[in-house]
């Protein structure tokens, strides 16, 4: 597919999919599948799957689906013998254009309010091209990991910059990437008392404006659709009370989500206090930002009461582990949150905080991490493998993702069986192979029946181009 200049996307593209769905009936045979059923995952061994254009269509054991086709000669094959299948991992929270930052000098050992502070002073440089080519390389990323669905908060857009949420739209569309793109919002700079630099902030009437065109050009709320657009300020300490309001009424009259950091560090909640008197879960439900239509970042440092109140408005919480610890930010109670009922999916955060976008990987750490201070059976191979899928489904809203069944969305990862990596634990047991071994790739990824990674390696677009001229730019512009 051709470069798309900025102000060029539109909807009707997003939907062809750089070039359209695939036509053919797809069959993968005599395979291994982990996927859930109900809310407990299960291992299915010889089994198939048909897809027919972006949908599951059929999936049974191979024996039983060569019988039904013995008579279609239209049908285009794929051995799985060697494989692992799982539903296409969600990553529920991410900032791509951060991979221009990764590795900073300066941050490597900075807790979230300095980091932000030194940050801002290289993001104020953001141009509708590198931001581009850095969601290029985060969404390439994670598609190798087996990700098929990843949510952008993409909240600066600093001033007198071509900066637009088509840049992230472009890349997400360059890869095959499925995204909920969160068209964030920053209006309090440092002169009103916010972190982020007067520069790096917009006029709240602009904000409210440019969500409303983001929605009306790219929201797609077909079952199947490639991209959603979710409103989503960035933190307490970087909006207003008004437009965090103002942003729920207009989100609520469109029917899209809401999105948003929530108490990820206590300095976070000691700004919350002494500005607006209330700590942050408190500060939201005054703002009316709590509800099964918002899904929060972080939530490190909740009371028990906070819990309760999460779990009766049914908001949902994305858990980002390697960020908080890289952060020092802390260890939220995910298996409190899970045994209270609130939904819970999982995130890399940004390329600044995580440093990699593995959401494989993600899963084990927030498997192992609450077993530092749990014990060994707090959190088990399948609630990872529940937050990485269907959990991270149900706290994008979307019905047709996150299991391997008839009628929902042919996104799929496959992990070869013979890759060193998993040699011994896939013969134990091959869900819990891929949650407590560290695989490095992918080897075949499905996003919307197309296959977007093949043999490992991205199928639409040059991945080692991809870091050149990311490496080139980072070394110019962002050091």
């Amino acid at each position: 597919m051709g470069h798309l200049v900025c102000g060029e996307l539109s909807l009707a593209a997003l939907r062809r999919y750089a070039g359209g769905i695939m036509t053919t009936t797809q069959h993968i045979f005599d395979t291994t599948i982990v996927t859930c059923v109900d809310n407990d995952p299960v291992v299915l061994k010889n089994h198939s799957i048909i897809l027919e254009a972006n949908v599951i269509t059929r999936v049974g054991p191979t024996n039983d689906v060569e019988r039904e086709l013995a008579s279609r000669s239209d049908i285009e094959r794929f051995d799985g013998s060697h494989h692992v299948v799982i539903p296409g991992l969600i990553n529920t929270h991410h900032h791509l254009y951060q991979s221009l930052t990764r590795g900073l000098a300066c941050v490597q050992n900075a807790e979230l309010f300095d980091w932000l502070t030194e940050l801002y002073t290289r993001w104020r440089n953001l141009s509708h091209d590198t931001v581009k080519l850095a969601a290029q390389v985060s969404i390439g990323e994670l598609l190798l990991s087996g990700c098929t669905t990843t949510s952008d908060h993409f909240y600066i857009f600093p001033q007198n910059t071509d900066v637009r949420v088509e840049s992230v739209l472009e890349a997400a569309n360059s890869l095959g990437m499925r995204i909920h793109v969160c068209r964030g919002s920053m209006s309090v700079g440092q002169s009103n008392g916010g972190l982020p630099p007067d520069d790096c902030v917009q006029d709240e009437q602009e904000i409210l404006a440019d969500c409303a065109r983001a929605v009306d050009s790219f929201h797609d709320a077909d079952p199947m659709s490639m991209v959603r657009v979710d409103l989503a300020p960035c933190s307490p300490f970087s909006i207003s009370p008004e437009l965090l309001r103002e942003t729920a009424v207009f989100a609520r009259e469109r029917g899209v989500l809401l999105h948003t950091h929530a108490a990820e560090t206590l300095d976070e909640e000691r700004y919350c206090l002494e500005r607006f008197g209330k700590r942050p879960i408190d500060y939201l439900a005054e703002c009316d930002w709590l509800g099964d239509d918002v899904y929060l970042a972080h939530c490190v440092h909740l009371s028990n009461d906070d819990i309760k109140l999460l779990a009766k408005t049914k908001t949902g919480v994305a858990h980002c582990p390697c960020s908080n610890m890289r952060l020092g930010s802390g260890v939220p109670a995910i298996p409190q949150l899970l045994r209270e009922g609130v939904r819970v999916g999982l995130g890399v955060d940004g390329s600044s905080s995580n440093d990699g976008g593995h959401v494989l990987a993600e899963a084990r750490q927030a498997m192992l991490l609450q077993r530092v201070g749990g014990g060994a059976a707090v959190m088990t191979t399948a609630d990872a493998f529940r937050i990485a899928t269907i959990g991270g489904a149900q706290l994008l809203g979307r019905k047709t993702l996150g299991r391997i069944a008839p009628g929902f969305a042919a996104d799929m990862a496959m992990y070869r069986t013979d890759d060193i990596a998993l040699a011994g634990a896939v013969a134990q047991d091959p869900l819990a192979a891929l949650m407590l071994c560290h695989v490095g790739r992918a080897d075949r990824v499905y996003v919307n029946g197309q296959v977007v990674v093949n043999e490992g390696r991205l199928t639409m677009q040059d991945e080692r181009k991809l870091a050149l001229d990311l490496n080139q730019i980072v070394a110019k512009q962002f050091r």
